[in-house]
């Protein structure tokens, strides 16, 4: 059943409509389960479909799919029918999630936490068509990484970007454009780099091109010279620093600790019809990344991701930085599994909406959204904490693993730069460098 009032943005199925059959579908889930143990309970409470086709990118991030997918979890919950479809791009999962799988296209995907929003509002959909969209759960945080090439080390560059100022001036002056490459315009990787860039003094809008390259194309395009810098996930900053390309300048955790990343994000009408089947999907996955949090599975996990029908990568391009090991590339190495990727630890997987709201607010400051965007109103449509709530109580997930509130609080960043999600505009009135006014 679509969304009634689709074409005028978003999924008009108002949360607290919602809250009485989310509810009830949650209690009659448990209900089952007790009845049924050992997941014969899918069959007696029944899904409304046994099938779902989600996207993923080949990213670390996407684990969680992937391993509920290996695992079996999917079938554990009653979904048999789970196609756990490789994109090429994120400009293909936006694609595929406007066409739907019922014309070949996807249900959902692992996607960049803006995108849900971009596409819910059509700023970036083909025609600027709406496509109302939800978020069903947080896939990680930290794990991604800004690489320098390596021409570029003498520079000193890290966490502070300052030192690659004069460098790139002087490329300029030559005639050559510096390019800082990102996965998707308004995404995640766009806006670290971003804010890497301007935190030291450097406009990405003036002082550098910033260019769209796929995550498993970044290191064949350094290799060749096509960019100086560019932000990813792992396990592609691994690799270029395996391959002697280039170096980690800094982790995105040394940006923002415990940072939000990957979303499971899914079409408002799928959810809307299949309420019990998009519970059972959450288990799922919130199952998935309980096992891919555990350290002693980092092993075997980079061997399940590496797979040829997943990453074709290396597993020993992935692991160590699941485990937290990492080698920059340029003498500096840490050990330190409090700053790697966090799929469940520490309110990994929940869908906190202060960290959405940063993600809009900093769209808003580079003019990807409107500045007059009521960015609440559209968070409050597009972000269903309540379904992951629902989904981790039917796992009996501990009341300390699940969040008070909706809000982490205030946000420090490496630059002493507070985000309070109280006042954004504060924030944003506090950053030198940026597009709006």
């Amino acid at each position: 059943m679509a969304t009634k009032g689709a074409n005028n943005g978003l999924g008009r199925r108002d949360i607290l409509r919602n809250a009485g059959g989310v509810a009830a579908t949650a209690a009659l889930l448990s209900a089952a389960r007790a009845a049924f143990p050992g997941g014969a309970f899918a069959q007696a409470a029944g899904p409304e479909t046994n099938k779902v086709t989600l996207g993923f990118i080949a990213l670390t991030d996407s684990s969680p799919l992937i391993v509920a997918k290996e695992k079996k979890l999917f079938d554990k919950y009653g979904i048999t029918d789970a196609n756990i479809a490789k994109q090429a791009s994120w400009g293909t999962t936006r694609d595929n999630v406007v066409l739907g799988s019922g014309s070949g296209g996807i249900d959902g995907a692992h996607i960049l936490t803006p995108k849900p929003y971009q596409i819910s509002l059509g700023l970036t959909t083909p025609e600027n068509k709406p496509v109302p969209m939800y978020i069903l759960s947080r896939l990680n945080t930290n794990g991604q990484a800004i690489s320098v090439a390596k021409d570029l080390m003498s520079t000193g560059a890290t966490v502070k970007s300052g030192p690659l100022k004069e460098a790139f001036a002087k490329m300029k002056a030559a005639g050559k454009d510096p390019k800082c490459a990102m996965t998707f315009r308004g995404g995640t990787h766009d806006l670290w780099i971003r804010y890497w860039l301007a935190a030291g003094g450097i406009d990405p809008e003036k002082d550098v091109s910033t260019i769209v390259v796929p995550p498993p194309q970044m290191v064949a395009n350094m290799k060749v010279g096509s960019m100086e810098a560019f932000c990813v996930g792992e396990p592609w900053n691994e690799q270029l620093v395996n391959q002697g390309i280039g170096y980690t300048a800094c982790t995105t955790g040394d940006l923002w600790k415990d940072h939000p990343e990957k979303s499971l994000a899914m079409r408002a009408d799928w959810v809307d019809k299949n309420p019990k089947a998009t519970l059972a999907v959450l288990q799922a996955v919130l199952e998935a990344a309980q096992w891919c949090d555990r350290l002693e599975n980092a092993k075997e996990l980079s061997e399940i991701v590496g797979k040829r029908q997943w990453f074709n990568c290396p597993p020993a391009d992935i692991v160590n930085r699941i485990e937290g090991k990492v080698n920059y590339g340029d003498g500096r190495r840490i050990d330190n599994r409090d700053l790697s990727m966090k799929f469940w630890r520490d309110h990994a997987s929940y869908p906190f909406q202060s960290h959405d709201l940063w993600f809009l607010t900093e769209n808003q400051r580079w003019g990807m959204m409107s500045a007059d965007l009521d960015t609440r109103a559209v968070i409050a449509k597009v972000n269903r904490e309540d379904l992951w709530r629902e989904a981790a109580k039917a796992l009996s997930v501990p009341a300390a693993a699940i969040p008070a509130g909706t809000s982490r609080g205030k946000e420090t960043f490496f630059d002493g730069k507070v985000f309070d999600p109280a006042d954004p505009k504060a924030y944003l009135a506090g950053l030198q460098i940026k597009k709006v006014a």
